[in-house]
């Protein structure tokens, strides 16, 4: 991944500065980041781990209105605030030569987390979803090449629906995300 970014460092607002201009899912949001817990001591402690380093940034794209930003940004700040890697928010619609360097399937998925260098460098990217909560869009996209197919719709409506049986009502999710962000800090 050798990606320069760093024309967008330092361009993003803060993550407060997201969640309180948010007009659609502010509550939500909210409500996601009172239920973050660490799943254990080791987890907790590895992110802890991270503060040694001044090497790395952390720059998500994310915008108000979509559900998976809602569910997987307040893991994602609560792992960067406590592994003290600075962060910046870019809200998609304002950054759309950002997003469209990191389409998914070819198309736009939010959030985008990515970890660079101080130079802007990309070192990793996470998003827009941990991976088994991604798996039923990646078959649909597979198996449905053809937006004009009857069945399209239908095909999209039941991978949606598998995504948030996935997701489930309530916070085991988010021990996913953790795992896959721990590996991805591991590498850089």
């Amino acid at each position: 991944m050798s990606q320069q970014l760093g024309d967008y460092l330092r361009k993003g607002i803060s993550p407060q500065q997201f969640i309180d201009g948010m007009a659609k899912n502010q509550e939500a949001l909210r409500s996601w980041q009172e239920k973050f817990e660490w799943p254990d001591a080791d987890t907790e402690y590895f992110f802890e781990s991270q503060n040694n380093r001044d090497d790395l940034r952390c720059m998500i794209i994310a915008a108000e209105w979509c559900g998976d930003v809602v569910r997987n940004v307040p893991v994602v700040l609560a792992a960067m605030e406590k592994a003290g890697i600075p962060t910046e928010m870019y809200i998609m619609e304002q950054h759309l030569e950002l997003i469209d360097q990191f389409l998914v399937m070819g198309g736009r998925s939010i959030p985008v987390v990515l970890i660079v260098d101080t130079g802007g460098h990309l070192l990793g990217k996470w998003g827009p979803r941990p991976k088994y909560i991604q798996e039923p869009m990646v078959a649909f996209k597979r198996d449905n090449p053809d937006r004009e197919a009857p069945d399209y719709q239908d095909n999209l409506a039941a991978a949606r629906k598998e995504i948030m049986a996935r997701y489930g009502e309530g916070t085991d999710y988010q021990k996913l995300i953790l795992e896959e962000l721990r590996e991805l800090l591991s590498g850089v």
